[in-house]
């Protein structure tokens, strides 16, 4: 059923058809030289006798008109309706005008448009948005119109101020046209000086009512014009298409109103879930990273799946991946207060079940239904082990080196959000040279195939993969995450994807070394003379004095708070990284020393001489590390 328009008053306008009182206006005739008006037109007067009989009833010519009429306001509303985006509905509007009801439309909006709201900025300036017109030929040009001289813009176009672009004065004749919001004919006396202001210098209109000049106004403001233009060889307007156009100005406006708050929710959501994802991956030593993301579909870029990847003391690292229940910009906060928890829980070097325990108590306190599945591994290079816990999360697969895939056996748990539920850990081999692929359930769930079916097809397309680079090599990370995804087909994407691959390089036992190292005085000459030695083993002796120097500052800032043995582990890989750990979690902090003290300035060498250099608390005390480049 078509809406009806209503006026700047609020009263609702009567149905077209329910108005055979208003006469149409008589046809003008034509010269025997014009041109063939093509189509028929809805609103344009046919030959034959006037639209009013003697007797007062509507003749049946008036009703076919009127009927026409109708069906045209309704299929052209249609077609604006189905514009998502700004551009959609203003060419929506274009096409479905162009040339059933005039041979030149021009759409003017407001530059820049006002979201909700928003007070608009001043001063009120149109922009010419889209033009479209019929074609001509030769014979039928008219030369010196706008018709003739109006060039056909793409959204994309260059505008030139002078002519596509016009300030609106306040109280000018446009000015009080576009306040009045009805739509009035182009020879009228208000519309006969708003054209040119608006059209610009140099431009003309067909006399007689072959011109519309219609506002577009949203729900609380102006927000354009649309200017409707048909040929002397063609009818002229009659009083109803002035209704058909407020129909369609309506209907445009609204649909603009919506589209414009619709493409700020949209920047905002896709905002707000570049901010809760990384923007990159860490590289810690021993592991590779790599990832992916798909939003659900380019209209909903908004969900609640999320990945992480924390670098950990000791050289370990936390891999974890998350899926929120939703796709809303509420799933996504809710999303990202998880994901900083889980960064600070992690921060505090808790196993990976009591991770999960306070991430399941966070989301109890965040809301009812705040449902989450997440997977959380910590993986140590060192050890080539890797520590898994689930929260009913789909089961990761292991991509071993020979090319088998292995989905790997973890506990599925409970969602977080659930509460009143424990968490279990496994503890499980790493060998070098294996990928462990984490996921959310979109990459293997759908509505043509259940969750294991999906895993299943997983496991196979990684193992066929595998099987193309060789037994004895890894397939290239990068690529394995875009093979992994062009698994998807027609129908597969029901839900948002995150996915994570962890390719283990791990850390050789012969570039570790590891020692105790009691909380007295001699500590510190001790761990000197044993980096010394581990240095020199390595071929690393250029790097004596400054390593002797920091581990010095260090291992006595250590022993100073310590009550049990301190630990200092050295680790080659692309740089040394030392690490000092005690059992005192107080975290040492960079101060400036003053010329009287006798220390304090240990850091201030570790800060200077060292590449990168951290401190992190554990559960049971500290680890102050730092790294020196290998590189001469």
């Amino acid at each position: 059923m078509t809406e009806h328009p209503t006026s700047h008053e609020g009263r609702q306008q009567p149905p077209l058809a329910a108005r055979p009182q208003e006469r149409t206006r008589p046809r003008q005739e034509q010269s025997p030289g014009a041109a063939n008006p093509g189509p028929s037109i809805p609103g344009a007067a046919s030959p034959g006798p006037g639209g009013v009989g003697g007797s007062g009833g509507v003749t049946p010519e008036a009703a076919r008109r009127e009927g026409d009429r109708l069906r045209f306001v309704g299929a052209a509303t249609r077609r604006i309706a189905r514009g998502i985006d700004l551009d959609e509905i203003v060419l929506g509007l274009c096409r479905a005008t162009v040339p059933t009801f005039s041979d030149v439309i021009l759409v003017y909006l407001r530059d820049p448009l006002p979201v909700g709201d928003e007070r608009p900025v001043s001063p009120f300036v149109l922009r010419l948005r889209r033009t479209d017109r019929l074609r001509l030929t030769d014979e039928s040009a008219e030369g010196g119109s706008i018709i003739d001289s109006l060039p056909v813009l793409s959204p994309g176009s260059d505008l030139t101020p002078t002519s596509e672009l016009c300030e609106v004065r306040t109280g000018g004749a446009l000015a009080e046209v576009l306040r009045g919001v009805r739509p009035v004919f182009g020879d009228s006396a208000a519309a006969r000086a708003a054209l040119p202001e608006l059209l610009g210098p140099g431009r003309s209109v067909p006399t007689g009512h072959r011109a519309i000049l219609a506002p577009l106004r949203g729900r609380r403001r102006v927000i354009g014009a649309a200017v409707f233009l048909r040929r002397t060889d063609r009818a002229a307007f009659e009083s109803n298409d002035l209704l058909v156009a407020a129909q369609l100005a309506t209907h445009t406006a609204l649909g603009i109103d919506k589209a414009v708050l619709y493409g700020r929710e949209a920047y905002i959501a896709d905002e707000l879930q570049r901010t809760m994802l990384p923007d990159s991956l860490p590289q810690p030593t021993g592991v590779r990273l790599a990832s992916r993301y798909l939003p659900a579909a380019e209209t909903a870029r908004v969900g609640g799946d999320w990945y992480d990847a924390i670098p950990l003391p000791g050289s370990r690292v936390a891999l974890v991946v998350g899926d929120v229940m939703g796709h809303s910009m509420t799933s996504a906060a809710i999303m990202g207060q998880l994901r900083t928890t889980a960064q600070t829980l992690a921060q505090l070097d808790l196993p990976p079940q009591e991770v999960l325990h306070h991430l399941d108590e966070q989301a109890q306190r965040l809301g009812e239904n705040r449902m989450a599945t997440c997977m959380y591994a910590v993986y140590d290079p060192v050890a080539h082990r890797i520590t898994i816990a689930n929260a009913g999360h789909p089961p990761p697969i292991l991509l071993h080196l020979g090319g088998r895939a292995e989905v790997l056996r973890v506990p599925p748990g409970a969602p977080i959000g659930v509460g009143g539920v424990d968490f279990e850990a496994v503890e499980l081999d790493a060998p070098a040279g294996a990928t462990l692929l984490l996921y959310t359930d979109g990459l293997v769930e759908s509505r043509l195939r259940d969750v294991w079916t999906g895993i299943e097809q997983l496991r196979e397309r990684l193992a066929a993969t595998a099987q193309l680079t060789g037994p004895d090599h890894s397939p290239p990370l990068e690529a394995l995450c875009d093979d992994v995804l062009d698994m998807l087909g027609p129908g597969d994407r029901d839900d948002d994807i995150a996915l994570l691959a962890a390719r283990f390089d791990g850390i050789a036992p012969s570039d570790v070394a590891y020692w105790f190292l009691e909380p007295e005085d001699a500590a510190p000459g001790r761990a000197r003379r044993l980096a010394r030695r581990a240095l020199s083993r390595w071929g690393l002796e250029e790097l004596s004095d400054s390593v002797e120097l920091l581990i010095s500052e260090v291992v006595t800032n250590a022993v100073r708070y310590a009550e049990r043995p301190v630990t200092l582990r050295l680790l080659r890989t692309d740089v040394l990284r030392c690490e000092v750990g005690d059992d005192s979690p107080q975290l040492p902090r960079q101060r400036k020393a003053r010329d009287t003290d006798e220390g304090g300035r240990g850091l201030f060498l570790v800060n200077r001489l060292a590449r990168r250099w951290g401190a992190t608390r554990l559960s049971t005390g500290k680890v102050v590390w730092f790294e020196l480049s290998t590189r001469t």
